[in-house]
């Protein structure tokens, strides 16, 4: 596991030179409020604020927002949740993140706001902020389309404008009444390496088929969602010796989590690759033929680069409750929801078992054609559109006159 530890050692070199918490001093005035409570929100947000230069911005982010310039008075690692039951559970962080939040604008007086995703905490600061008089941007619209459409009330009497980044929602919200604009997808700005570089980096034969684990960016997902994958590969392994994976591992996972996640992988003898706090899987997801994805963006990812996925979710009996309840899509993953059909297999609850994934896995290596046709599809959904974080940048402009 040469290559996994000394990518490991780099990795958590960087974010010292990145990660810095600002608190709030007293009269100074800022432009920009910030707000990502979700480490792909985080990467979002901070290449919105990397084209707006000589904007003062503050808020709540990660490791990408602080280096991309922005005054922290919160570290959404703190955040990390899996599923209502977790959030319920996390309750005590997510009072103090928004105490912090708040006490910041009132020192701060932004004159407008960038809220990403995360939507049960932006949507209740957003109302706040319009009573203010501060104009808000929501980025990354809450998925009405799935289940709760009842949001999009909400949203309109609490947002300025919304950037949405699934082609069919413009019209969606339109419907609803938000001043909505699709600005297309932040992953289509991430680099990618081609396949052979991705290979070498990874420290994997040139030829030899090859699996991405990517069990989630939060620790309840990597705790439910690892340990079959992990079991899966290893049933594959004995018919197959020539198979190989790694684990991917999210930038924002950090202490015990991050440390169980090393911990399983060393055991099953996979060497784990670390994801840079300013990186993406998609730079080396180049490299797979298939992908063990946990539900959300990253099953996007691999399918928009071919690393064929299976998508997996499972999450706590109260959420799988009330999902059951007012879930209005057939599909959880999002290339799936896209197509509008199952093109990539789906595992969700109790489905997601060693034999399970192992089955899906097989069925992806032996008859890839018509999958990698339907990520052909994916990635022409999104061809020829202008940049997300340009296209936000402008926006905002317009609200900080």
């Amino acid at each position: 596991m040469k290559v996994s530890e000394s990518h490991e050692a780099e990795v958590q070199a960087r974010p010292s030179s990145l990660w810095r918490r600002v608190f709030p001093g007293p009269g100074e005035a800022r432009d920009l409020l910030v707000v990502a409570g979700e480490a792909s929100g985080d990467r979002a947000a901070a290449s919105v604020l990397a084209e707006l230069k000589g904007v003062r911005a503050f808020g709540m982010g990660g490791l990408a927002l602080a280096g991309a310039g922005a005054e922290l008075t919160f570290d959404l690692r703190s955040l990390t949740a899996l599923g209502i039951g977790d959030v319920v559970a996390r309750a005590g962080p997510v009072a103090q993140a928004y105490r912090a939040v708040t006490a910041a604008t009132k020192v701060h007086r932004p004159r407008a706001a960038l809220l990403v995703n995360y939507s049960e905490f932006n949507l209740r600061l957003a109302a706040k902020l319009k009573k203010r008089g501060t104009k808000v941007l929501f980025y990354i619209a809450p998925q009405i389309w799935a289940w709760r459409p009842s949001r999009a009330e909400a949203l309109r009497e609490s947002v300025d404008k919304l950037a949405v980044i699934l082609p069919f929602e413009e019209s969606l919200w339109r419907s609803h009444g938000v001043d909505a604009t699709y600005v297309g997808h932040p992953l289509t700005e991430t680099f990618a390496q081609d396949r052979s570089t991705a290979r070498r980096l990874l420290d994997l034969t040139p030829s030899a088929p090859a699996v991405a684990m990517m069990p989630g960016s939060r620790p309840h997902e990597c705790e439910r969602h690892l340990k079959p994958m992990l079991a899966a590969y290893e049933k594959i392994r004995r018919e197959r010796a020539s198979l190989d994976a790694r684990v991917l591992l999210a930038p924002s996972l950090a202490g015990p989590a991050r440390a169980e996640v090393l911990e399983l992988a060393r055991r099953a003898r996979v060497p784990v690759y670390p994801i840079a706090p300013d990186g993406t899987a998609r730079e080396i997801l180049s490299a797979f033929d298939v992908s063990l994805c946990a539900s959300g963006t990253a099953s996007l990812e691999a399918a928009f680069a071919g690393a064929l996925p299976v998508i997996v979710y499972r999450t706590g009996l109260v959420t799988e409750g009330i999902a059951r309840l007012l879930m209005q899509t057939p599909y959880v993953g999002l290339p799936n929801v896209l197509l509008a059909r199952a093109a990539f297999p789906e595992l969700l609850q109790r489905e997601v078992t060693p034999h399970n994934v192992a089955r899906a896995m097989t069925e992806l290596l032996d008859r890839p054609a018509v999958p990698a046709a339907a990520a052909a599809e994916i990635r022409a959904l999104f061809a020829g559109q202008h940049r997300p974080s340009h296209e936000v940048a402008a926006m905002l402009r317009e609200l900080l006159r």
